[in-house]
């Protein structure tokens, strides 16, 4: 069960990826994309390797011609045991390995707290997802951060239906929140960059939200949900404690 679901997991996730994209181009083993407004961005503009029938060595190269003179390179393999081959061909190049967890929602839903959690838009979120920046990036200008912000936008494009969420403080500002994708059809939904404004934490907002996202999937028809984290960050357990279960694993690799 748990490696049907990993396929269709990664399937997902490579749609996404294409559907965001603004354009793509195809590659042995897989695909890059490529968004031309965004040409600062990372993740708009990396290479997927979505199938295991390249050949590890060859890929460093497949990507350098394919990135052209972009000053930065960004690779994620979405199957966990190729992406273990291509650790070393890709560290050999000077890249940095990084491992992420697939993580499915195995635990019961949450039921509703009382704390309400809505949909909230772009101009909600702009202030609190860039002082967010800001804290994890110290040295970026205004130019970047805006661009950080900006570039959620595209996220829209990625699935059937798309949500922001937010958690409100007292105040009323955003105090937490997360992507919700969801595909009907196929039964699968995503939650993505669930964040805890830093002023927030410790009130029970991203409780909040991570529970209204599943709900919302359940709502949705998703039997299937889950996330990715970061395999050495606390995050992972956290999620554990909230029904996560790990299943499988990704491999990205980056260079500057």
């Amino acid at each position: 069960m748990s490696d049907d679901e990993v396929r269709r997991i990664n399937t997902f996730l490579a749609g996404f990826a294409r559907r965001r994209a603004e354009r793509t181009v195809e590659l042995p083993g897989g695909f890059a994309v490529f968004d031309d407004r965004f040409a600062g961005s990372w993740s708009n503009n990396q290479v997927f390797v979505d199938r295991t029938d390249a050949e590890p060595a060859a890929l460093p190269g497949v990507v350098d011609e394919v990135m052209g003179e972009r000053p930065f390179r960004l690779v994620s393999v979405l199957d966990g045991d190729f992406g273990e081959a291509c650790v070393e061909p890709f560290e050999r190049a000077g890249y940095r390995h990084s491992t992420y967890l697939v993580m499915l929602h195995t635990g019961p839903v949450p039921a509703a707290d009382g704390r309400t959690v809505e949909e909230v838009g772009l101009a909600a979120l702009r202030e609190p997802l860039a002082a967010s920046w800001r804290r994890s990036l110290p040295e970026a200008d205004e130019e970047v951060i805006d661009l950080l912000v900006d570039r959620r936008v595209t996220s829209g494009r990625g699935a059937e239906r798309v949500r922001f969420l937010g958690s409100r403080a007292e105040n009323g500002e955003v105090a937490a929140w997360s992507d919700l994708y969801l595909e009907p059809a196929i039964g699968i939904a995503q939650i993505e960059d669930l964040m805890t404004a830093e002023e927030h934490r410790r009130h029970g907002h991203a409780d909040a939200v991570l529970a209204a996202g599943l709900r919302r999937a359940v709502d949705a028809g998703c039997a299937t949900r889950f996330l990715i984290a970061e395999s050495d960050d606390w995050p992972r357990d956290w999620y554990a404690r909230r029904g996560f279960e790990v299943i499988g694993h990704t491999h990205g690799f980056e260079r500057t």
